[in-house]
C-alpha cells in the first residue's frame, strides 16, 4: 500500500512501524493475491512490473510464480520502502528481482512486460483511471494488467466489538479526509473500463478470524498507532495515543468475551489483457 502517483496522498507515511505492519498485513492477504495472480495468468518465464511494491511483498510473491526464468521489477517512490526492498531481495538471494525508486511516467525500459499489477495502490491515487492507462502503455499486446483493492467498508466484528467498531470508524475518517478512496475495490470494473481496457474478470477475497491473537485486532489496532501523527493532525479521536499500548488488548478482550469474530476488508481483484 505505497505512494505511486504524482500527487497521490499516502497517509500511513513510510516510517519503519509502518513498513513492519505492512509485512503484517501481507502475510494475512498473501493467500487471496496469490490465487487472484495465478487466475490473471502470471506463469514461469514472465516480465513483470509491480508498481507501488512497498517492501516488496507482491514483487517477491510474482518472483515465485515466473520462477527463475523470469524477471519481475518493483517500483515505489518511496526510497525508504526501496531500501527495505533491496535489502530483503540480498538476504533472500533473489536473482530474478530488483527495485527501482519512482514512478512509471517518470521511468523509460528497455522493453514492454508481459504484466502489470498491484496491490492497494489506486485507492492511494488522484486518478485512477490515468494510471491506468498510463500503465497500460507498458505492457505487451496481450500482457495482464492485475490490481487488488480494498473495500473498507466492509470491515466488522460479530458480536460487534465496540472498540474494534470505532478503530474502524476513525481509520476510515483519517484515509477519506487524506484523499483515500477505501471503497476503491468496488470501483475497479468501471476504472478499467474508463480508461480503455477490456471489462476485467474480478474477484473477492476476506479474512474471518475467531479467539485468541486475532489477526483483524492486530491489523486494526497496528493502523490505528501508525495513523496517530494523522489523527492527531486532522482532529480525529483526540486521547487516543494514550491508550494505544492497550488497544489490543483490548479489543481482543471484547472479541473473546463475545465469542465473535472479525472480517477484514474486502480485498478485490481485477484482470484483464491489454490490447
Amino acid at each position: 500500500m505505497e505512494e505511486l502517483g504524482r500527487n497521490a496522498s499516502y497517509a500511513l507515511g513510510h516510517s519503519e512501524g509502518e513498513m513492519e505492519r505492512l509485512s503484517t498485513q501481507a502475510r494475512v492477504f498473501e493467500p487471496f493475491t496469490r490465487r487472484m495472480l495465478q487466475q490473471a495468468g502470471l506463469s514461469q518465464g514472465m516480465r513483470v512490473l509491480d508498481v507501488g511494491c512497498g517492501t516488496g511483498d507482491v514483487t517477491f510473491l510474482c518472483a515465485s510464480l515466473v520462477g527463475t526464468t523470469g524477471e519481475v521489477i518493483g517500483m515505489d517512490r518511496a526510497p525508504a520502502a526501496v531500501d527495505k526492498a533491496t535489502e530483503r531481495a540480498r538476504a533472500g538471494q533473489a536473482g530474478n528481482v530488483t527495485f527501482m525508486v519512482g514512478g512509471p511516467g517518470e521511468s523509460r525500459f528497455e522493453q514492454k512486460f508481459d504484466a502489470v499489477v498491484g496491490r492497494l495502490v489506486l485507492m492511494h491515487q488522484p486518478d485512477p483511471v490515468a494510471m491506468l492507462r498510463e500503465l497500460s502503455g507498458l505492457i505487451r499486446i496481450g500482457g495482464i494488467i492485475a490490481f487488488q483493492e480494498f473495500d473498507i467498508t466492509a470491515t466488522r466484528s460479530f458480536p460487534p466489538s465496540p472498540t474494534f467498531e470505532q478503530c474502524v470508524q476513525w481509520i476510515s475518517t483519517a484515509f477519506t479526509m487524506s484523499g483515500t478512496d477505501i471503497q476503491m475495490g468496488l470501483k475497479l470494473y468501471s476504472t478499467y473500463v474508463a480508461a480503455g481496457l477490456a471489462p476485467p474478470s474480478m474477484s473477492l477475497d476476506a479474512g474471518i478470524w475467531g479467539g485468541e491473537n486475532n489477526p483483524g485486532a492486530i491489523m486494526v489496532s497496528d493502523a490505528v498507532r501508525t495513523l496517530l501523527p494523522v489523527f492527531q493532525k486532522l482532529g480525529i479521536a483526540p486521547g487516543i495515543e494514550a491508550e494505544i499500548d492497550s488497544l489490543r488488548s483490548r479489543i481482543q478482550q471484547e472479541i473473546s468475551a463475545g465469542g465473535g469474530v472479525t472480517i477484514s476488508p474486502t480485498l478485490i481483484g481485477a484482470w484483464t489483457q491489454a490490447g
